[in-house]
C-alpha cells in the first residue's frame, strides 16, 4: 500500500495495533504520518512489550509497578546529573547523579517552557494549550485545570492505585483544579507558587530580588489603590479527595515570611517521606508525586553548603541530600525492585535571575518562558531495577506528556484513556523496555502560551517565521551543530522549510477537527474550609469587578 494510501487509512479508522479499542486514542496528525510509515513495525514490537508487561506483572504477584515522580522547578539542562558539571558549576548533586547511574538518562526530553504548562502537559498528556493553559498566574485568577481533563492520577486510581501528592501544584486557584479533585487520594500544596512563597516577602525586597511589592521598601506617598498589590493570598493546603481543603501553618493577619517558606520546604521533605510510607504499608501500587519548591529560592543563607553560594544553586544542593533521604527509604522499605522512580527538571532556569541564582544556561541558550532549547530541555533519569538497563542512555526525542500515556501502559490503564479528544503524549514503553532509538517520536511543537513558536524535527528546528514570510526565510537549526539557536543556514531552510510547513498544517488541521477545550472558570478558594479573613476579603474585592 502507497504511504499516502496508508496514511489516509489510518485517519479514518486510527491505530489499531496489539491493545486497540473500538474507539482509539485520538492522536495529532503527525504522529499518524508517522505510524502510516510504522504501523506493522511498531504492532509487532507493541506485543513484545505487552508480553513483557505481563511477565513483569505476573514477577510481582500480579501487581504493575509503583510509580515515583519527582519534578524539579526551573533547572537548566546539564545542571544535575553529571560529576563534571558539578565540578565546572560548584554544585554538588551525587544522589542525583547515583540515580542517574542506575537507570536511563533521558538525553532529549522536552517540556514546555514554564512550570504550570509543563505539569498540565504532564498530568494531561495534552499540549496545555488544549486544556486551554496558556502561562503561568501568580495571584488570584478564578481560573485553574478544568474537572473536564482526565489526569494520569485519575486513570491510575481506575487501574487500582493509591496516589498522593506532595509539594507545587500550580494547576489554578479554584476548587475542581485542587489535585484532591483530579484524582489524588491526599494532597500537601500550595495554591500558587514559589513568587508569592519567596519573592513577595521583605527577605526578598531586601535581598534586591523583588521590587516594588513590599509596602516596606518606599514610602507610597501617592498611592491611592490600595489593592493593587497582592493580598491575603492563601498560602499550603492539605487535603483528602472527597473533603475540604484546610489551610496549615497560617494564623490571622499573619505575614507571610522567608522563614515560613523554608518550614513548608522542610514540611514537605517530611510528608514525602511519610506518604511513602504509608503507602508502601498498603496492598495496592501507589503513584506518588513529589514536586519540590526547592530549588526555587531569591534569599541567601547564612551560610553557603555549596561552592557555589547562589540563592538557588545552594538549595538545589540541599535538594539533592533530600533526594538522597528519599531514595535511601524507598530502599528501606523494599520497594526498590517494583518501583519506577522518574526525576526531571520542569523547564530551563530562571534566566532573570541568571548569575545571583548560581544557576546558568550551560550548553542550551534560552531558560523559562522561552521556546529556545535551554527552555524546554531538561534533564530526566528513569530508573527501574532488572528492567531498565543501569548506566543507559538514549537520545530519542521524549515529550513530558508521553509521561501520561507510558505511565498508563506500564500500569495496564490505558483502556481509560479518555477516546473524545487529543493526546499529545506517546506511549515510550518500547524505548524504556527495548532502550536507545525505540521512541515512537522524532519531533515537537513548542508552543510560548498560545503562540506556536518553534517545531523539533529530528535535530532540526525551526522558529516560526513572521505572517506572510515564506518558509524557506524561517530561520532553521541543526541542534547538533548549534545548539544554542545562534546560526541559522539557509542550506537548512531551503530544503526543510516546506517540510515544516507541513507539519504545521497537519498539526493546525487536528486542532480545527478537535478544538481545545476551555480552562476551568471558578470563584477562586472555594472548598478551603478556614480561609482566613484576608482571604475573604480578596477573594471579595476580586468578584466585584468580576
Amino acid at each position: 500500500m502507497r504511504l499516502a494510501s496508508a496514511f489516509l487509512l489510518i485517519l479514518a479508522i486510527g491505530y489499531t495495533g496489539a491493545n486497540a479499542q473500538d474507539n482509539p486514542i485520538l492522536r495529532d496528525g503527525e504522529f499518524e504520518y508517522l505510524l502510516a510509515q510504522k504501523q506493522d513495525e511498531w504492532a509487532e514490537q507493541d506485543q513484545r512489550i505487552e508480553t513483557r508487561l505481563s511477565e513483569i506483572r505476573e514477577a510481582n504477584g500480579g501487581k504493575p509497578p509503583n510509580i515515583l515522580y519527582i519534578l524539579i522547578d526551573d533547572v537548566s539542562f546539564g545542571q544535575m546529573g553529571n560529576r563534571t558539571l558539578n565540578y565546572v558549576t560548584g554544585i554538588e548533586t551525587p544522589n542525583i547523579n547515583e540515580l542517574a547511574s542506575e537507570g536511563l538518562s533521558l538525553m532529549r526530553m522536552y517540556t514546555e517552557p514554564s512550570c504550570t504548562p509543563t505539569r498540565t502537559a504532564m498530568l494531561t498528556g495534552r499540549h496545555p494549550v488544549r486544556a486551554g493553559v496558556e502561562e503561568v498566574k501568580v495571584a488570584l485568577v478564578g481560573e485553574g485545570l478544568s474537572a473536564e481533563e482526565v489526569t494520569i492520577a485519575e486513570i491510575l486510581k481506575q487501574a487500582g492505585y493509591n496516589t498522593a501528592h506532595v509539594g507545587k501544584w500550580h494547576q489554578g486557584d479554584i476548587e475542581q483544579a485542587y489535585p484532591h479533585n483530579q484524582g489524588f487520594d491526599w494532597a500537601a500544596f500550595p495554591l500558587h507558587q514559589q513568587v508569592q512563597l519567596s519573592l513577595m516577602t521583605r527577605e526578598a525586597m531586601t535581598a534586591n530580588n523583588m521590587l516594588g511589592f513590599h509596602a516596606s521598601g518606599q514610602s507610597n506617598q501617592f498611592a491611592i489603590d490600595q489593592r493593587f498589590k497582592p493580598y491575603g493570598l492563601v498560602t499550603g493546603v492539605e487535603a483528602e479527595a472527597g473533603g475540604m481543603a484546610r489551610e496549615v501553618d497560617m494564623a490571622a493577619g499573619e505575614e507571610w515570611t522567608q522563614a515560613k517558606y523554608e518550614d513548608m520546604n522542610e514540611r514537605y521533605q517530611r510528608q514525602i517521606l511519610q506518604q511513602l510510607e504509608r503507602l508502601a504499608g498498603e496492598d495496592e501500587p501507589f503513584f506518588l508525586q513529589y514536586w519540590p519548591l526547592y530549588p526555587l529560592n531569591f534569599v541567601y543563607p547564612d551560610q553557603a553548603i555549596s561552592r557555589n553560594g547562589g540563592f538557588h544553586a545552594d538549595k538545589l544542593q540541599l535538594l539533592d541530600g533530600w533526594i538522597g533521604d528519599l531514595l535511601t527509604r524507598v530502599d528501606e522499605l523494599g520497594l526498590r525492585d517494583n518501583t519506577i522512580v522518574i526525576l526531571m527538571a520542569d523547564n530551563g532556569l530562571m534566566y532573570h535571575y541568571e548569575g545571583p541564582s548560581g544557576l546558568n544556561q550551560l550548553i542550551y541558550r534560552g531558560g523559562k518562558t522561552q521556546h529556545l532549547e535551554g527552555g524546554v530541555r531538561t534533564d530526566a533519569f528513569i530508573r527501574w531495577p532488572g528492567i531498565i538497563e543501569a548506566g543507559s542512555a538514549a537520545g530519542d526525542i521524549v515529550h513530558v506528556s508521553d509521561l501520561f500515556t507510558t505511565f498508563a501502559r506500564i500500569a495496564d490503564a490505558t483502556e481509560f484513556i479518555p477516546r473524545d479528544r487529543i493526546i499529545d503524549g506517546l506511549d515510550q514503553t518500547a524505548l524504556l523496555l527495548e532502550g536507545e532509538g525505540n521512541s515512537r517520536r522524532d519531533y515537537v511543537y513548542v508552543y510560548e502560551g498560545p503562540v506556536l513558536r518553534s517545531v523539533v524535527k529530528q535535530e532540526f528546528k525551526m522558529h516560526l517565521p513572521a505572517p506572510g514570510v515564506p518558509g524557506a526565510a524561517a530561520p532553521v537549526y541543526n541542534i547538533y551543530r548549534d545548539p544554542r539557536e545562534e546560526h541559522p543556514l539557509v542550506g537548512y531552510s531551503l530544503w526543510s522549510g516546506a517540510s515544516f510547513q507541513d507539519m504545521v498544517k497537519r498539526h493546525q488541521k487536528t486542532i480545527a477537527k478537535h478544538p481545545h477545550l476551555p480552562l476551568g472558570k471558578g470563584v477562586p478558594y472555594e472548598g478551603i474550609e478556614n480561609l482566613r479573613p484576608e482571604s475573604e476579603l480578596t477573594r471579595e474585592v476580586f468578584a466585584s469587578w468580576q
